[in-house]
C-alpha cells in the first residue's frame, strides 16, 4: 500500500479535486491511513479536508526551513493526514531554481518521512510547472481525470505529448491511467468519448467514474 499517485490534468475544470478526496476515503475504509498532498495553489482539498486551518505550516516550511515532512501532516477527518499548501509554495521555482536538486525534492521528503510505506496522493494544479514537476518526480503512476466533453479529450490528447517529454528527463516510462468524469448517461457526447479510442489514451482508459461523490 506504499503507492504514490499524482492526480493531474493541465486542462481545468476536469472534476480532479474529487477523486483524489474520494481515493484517500477510500483507502481509510479500508484501514490504510493515506497521507495526501495539496500541490494545488487554489489550496481546495486542504479547505475541503482541513476546513478552518489556516494556521500552522504548511508544505512551504519543508522547502524554505528544512521542516521535515512527518512534523508538516495533519489529521483528517476520514483517518488519513493532509499536508497543505499555502500561497508560498509558488515561490519555489524563484528561490530555488528548477533543477534535478529542487524537483527530487518532495520525493527525497517523503522517502525520509515514510521510507516508501504509505499510500501518497497528491493533488496538482491543472498548470505544467515546478509543482507539478514535483508531484510527478515523487510518484509512480499519474492519474488523469477527463471531463466527457470533446475539449477535455484534445487536453489529454495534449497531455500526453507532455508525459513523454517529461520521461526524458525522468528517464522512465510515466505510468498513467485515465479517469472519465463528469459521464451524463443522457449526453451522446459522453458515450462517444466512453468508447473512443484515440492514440495513447484509449486502452489506458479506467472505468467512467460517477457523477456523485
Amino acid at each position: 500500500m506504499g503507492t504514490r499517485l499524482t492526480v493531474f490534468n493541465q486542462k481545468a475544470g476536469s472534476a480532479k479535486r474529487r477523486p483524489c478526496s474520494n481515493l484517500g476515503a477510500a483507502l481509510a475504509r479500508r484501514g490504510v491511513v493515506p497521507l495526501l498532498v495539496d500541490l494545488d495553489a487554489q489550496s481546495h482539498l486542504s479547505s475541503i479536508l482541513n476546513p478552518g486551518a489556516s494556521s500552522g505550516e504548511s508544505l512551504f516550511a519543508y522547502f524554505n526551513a528544512g521542516k521535515p515532512l512527518r512534523e508538516v501532516a495533519r489529521p483528517i477527518r476520514f483517518g488519513g493526514e493532509l499536508i497543505r499548501r499555502i500561497w508560498e509554495l509558488v515561490k519555489v521555482d524563484s528561490l530555488f531554481g528548477k533543477g534535478p536538486d529542487i524537483l527530487n525534492k518532495l520525493k527525497e521528503g517523503l522517502d525520509a518521512g515514510w521510507d516508501g510505506t504509505r499510500a501518497v496522493l497528491i493533488d496538482c494544479c491543472p498548470m505544467l510547472g515546478v509543482a507539478v514537476s514535483l508531484g510527478i518526480f515523487a510518484s509512480e503512476r499519474v492519474l488523469i481525470p477527463v471531463s466527457t466533453d470533446y475539449l477535455a479529450l484534445r487536453g489529454a490528447l495534449a497531455l500526453e505529448n507532455t508525459l513523454r517529454a517529461l520521461e526524458h528527463v525522468l528517464k522512465r516510462r510515466v505510468e498513467r491511467r485515465y479517469l472519465l468524469t463528469r459521464f451524463d448517461s443522457r449526453r451522446r457526447m459522453s458515450h462517444d468519448i466512453a468508447g473512443s479510442s484515440p492514440p495513447g489514451l484509449g486502452r489506458s482508459c479506467a472505468r467512467r467514474a460517477s457523477p456523485k461523490p
